[in-house]
């Protein structure tokens, strides 16, 4: 039955019946909330839910050998039992934000609902759709858990901080901080603002969650914050000159997320590198700054099966993050035609393709290839502006290729969508385009990278080729786990189940890994989780 059987370590006297055979063996590691114990008996290998297990020793009346024991791991034990605590949830487990309310309010109250918590994807809204979601959560979830998402914004300072204001006016009290190259004065404000003394201690209100892929930028986040912001957010009037003293004695961050090879923003980077440089990097500065309060590191990017999940806690994550998985959920702000695409995605339909944001930098997201045509041409765009300085200096038929089969319509047309568009948002870039030519045919160029992950979330027929969908490589895998089930039609995917499984599917693993650390092998079956239709 076993490829591999070991000599017995004790005896256990079963006090009900027992389980025989593998197949009985591997429905007990999946009865989660069980203890067993692994026996040797005349009928073979068996498992055994109650009784009194010894270890050594002589045998003792009706006692059985004892192969293996196998405590019990509902999935509420995975990860670290202080994140649960802090913010309230029962498992540590974390729907993130995906922009433009991809991470929607919707899946931020299932999360809440289920016992976890949610992002609620604030990057590329504006201020005022960010309060309606505010208000909505808010309304709808009480004292339950939730968070918002706070993104970098070089090109728009003003925004960034706008959304630090709401949060504080609305008393948002988790944000997570995503993109950040440095700190900025609106996220140290955020954090500083939320700070307190309650007796000897020091009380944080404001609870930020960093998400990183880079050593340099996690250790921004891990020192206390900067004192030349520090010193301008008192004069300001932000801050009180004992919140920015508290502000001296504690990291940014409460928590850190190691964002690996991800959808959207990422660096690509490996979570087998990352996470163990994060755990060695929060405890170097830990102990560098004499902190008390130890920075819980999560893992993003590439969770979407049971055994990223299981691999993610084994490597000493906290919690872990998904994020391309719930934008296939039925809650996700999306369309159905971009859901529709992502159930049909393997690993490798994924690509990279310049980043609306920081276009002019060369930054690239990593976005669905299969499907779509928008990464050639994303990257067409790229290489023209790159080339030519001005609208006017791209040759006549290269420009009407481009109006015919990119845009779509006159460039000039689309310049005038820009004019009222940033004539509202951000003049100064009008102001610039009047200067640098080539800075007005990058703002058209980003006209297109910005309407194309909104043609993806509205579903336009007419421009599916041209979707943007931010999509990680995460996504193949979890439509290959999922395949022949009922997880695998769009339909069925609701986020709360999604986590459902990946959490109770990665309890299993390690539960069958337990077995194989004292000798029991069951082969690749242990290994397995079918999706099945739980919520909690």
């Amino acid at each position: 039955m076993l490829q591999h059987t070991p000599e017995p370590q004790g005896h256990f006297v079963p006090a009900g019946p027992l389980q025989w055979g593998k197949s009985a063996v591997l429905e007990a590691i999946q009865h989660l909330e069980q203890p067993f114990a692994l026996v040797r008996g005349e009928s073979g290998v068996g498992a055994g839910f109650r009784g009194v297990t010894t270890l050594g020793g002589p045998p003792t009346s009706g006692a059985l050998p004892l192969l293996a024991w196998v405590p019990a791991l509902p999935p509420e034990r995975l990860g670290d039992p202080s994140f649960q605590m802090v913010y309230g949830t029962r498992y540590s487990y974390v729907a993130g934000e995906m922009a433009n309310g991809i991470g929607s309010a919707e899946m931020v109250i299932a999360m809440a609902k289920a016992g976890m918590i949610g992002f609620f994807g604030s990057g590329g809204l504006s201020t005022e759709r960010v309060r309606t979601a505010v208000e909505r959560i808010q309304s709808e979830l009480g004292d339950l858990p939730y968070g918002f998402n706070l993104i970098h914004s070089p090109q728009d300072p003003r925004q960034e901080q706008a959304l630090v204001d709401l949060y504080l006016e609305k008393g948002v009290r988790t944000v997570c901080a995503a993109a950040f190259m440095s700190l900025t004065p609106a996220v140290v404000h955020y954090r500083a603002a939320g700070l307190s003394r309650n007796g000897s201690e020091i009380h944080v209100s404001n609870r930020l969650i960093a998400k990183v892929s880079r050593e340099e930028v996690a250790t921004h986040f891990l020192a206390p914050a900067p004192e030349k912001i520090l010193r301008a957010l008192v004069e300001q009037g932000k801050i009180t000159a004992e919140q920015a003293e508290l502000a001296r004695q504690v990291p940014m961050a409460d928590d850190l997320t190691a964002e690996a090879d991800s959808g959207g923003h990422t660096d690509n980077r490996a979570s087998f590198v990352l996470i163990p440089l994060m755990l060695m990097l929060r405890d170097r500065m830990r102990a560098e700054h004499g902190y008390t309060q130890i920075v819980r590191v999560g893992a993003a990017g590439g969770i979407s099966t049971p055994q990223a999940v299981a691999a993610a806690f084994a490597l000493g994550a906290a919690y872990v993050v998904t994020g391309t998985v719930n934008q296939a959920c039925i809650e996700a702000g999306t369309s159905d035609l971009a859901k529709s695409l992502l159930a049909q995605a393997g690993a490798a339909d994924v690509d990279m393709a310049p980043a609306s944001d920081m276009f002019e930098a060369g930054v690239k997201v990593q976005v669905l290839k299969r499907g779509t045509m928008f990464s050639r041409r994303g990257e067409r765009l790229y290489e023209i502006w790159r080339e030519y300085s001005s609208l006017d200096a791209i040759p006549s038929d290269e420009r009407q290729k481009l109006e015919e089969q990119i845009l779509r319509r006159p460039a000039e047309d689309v310049w005038k969508d820009c004019v009222s568009f940033f004539s509202e948002r951000d003049p100064a870039q009008l102001e610039r385009a009047e200067r640098e030519p080539k800075h007005k045919l990058a703002l058209i160029f980003r006209w297109y990278l910005g309407m194309s992950s909104r043609w993806a979330i509205a579903g336009v027929e007419d421009r599916k080729l041209d979707t943007q969908i931010w999509c990680g490589p995460a996504i193949g895998a979890f439509n290959a786990w999922t395949r022949g089930t009922f997880l695998a039609e769009p339909a069925n995917r609701r986020v709360a189940t999604v986590a459902a499984n990946l959490l109770a599917g990665a309890a299993a693993i390690t539960r069958s890994r337990w077995l194989n650390a004292q000798g029991i092998d069951l082969g690749p079956e242990a290994l397995a989780w079918t999706p099945r239709p739980i919520n909690e």
